[in-house]
């Protein structure tokens, strides 16, 4: 699938613009929290500040489109719908290890560390549900 090429802020008010704007950063920092933050995602915050910043900034959109690191997430999505092995196994390997670590250190009921291990469950069979690509 090609890259959809963005409208940079063609037929909308400054004030519409503006608030894109506001809501891409907002995105882009939802997105970079969620790196460490496992039950927080990644690359639907960062596709979501893609576009924002494609309705309202030219200099963003290609700053977060080529960036060294959030920029390959975005463009491996929109070319390939899916992440990398090592990208899943990190993802993988964090959640489970700050899931342990929470359960362990911040957790006092048998019920909460049950629920911790439901959600680890579920969004490990979430991750490793989406198409795995090869570079």
């Amino acid at each position: 699938m090609k890259e959809q090429k963005p409208t940079f802020g063609k037929k909308l008010s400054p004030i519409q613009r503006y608030l894109f704007m506001v809501a891409g950063t907002i995105a882009l920092g939802l997105g970079v929290l969620g790196i460490p933050m496992p039950l927080l995602p990644t690359t639907p915050f960062l596709l979501l500040s893609a576009y924002c910043y494609a309705r309202s900034s030219r200099r963003f959109y290609y700053w977060l489109i080529n960036h060294k690191v959030l920029g390959k997430h975005i463009h491996n999505y929109w070319e390939y719908r899916g992440i990398t092995h090592s990208v899943k196994v990190g993802a993988i390997s964090f959640l489970w290890i700050s899931m342990t670590l929470t359960a362990i250190f911040a957790m006092d009921g048998l019920w909460m560390r049950l629920l911790l291990l439901v959600v680890a469950i579920a969004v490990t069979i979430h991750i490793a549900a989406i198409k795995t690509i090869k570079l």
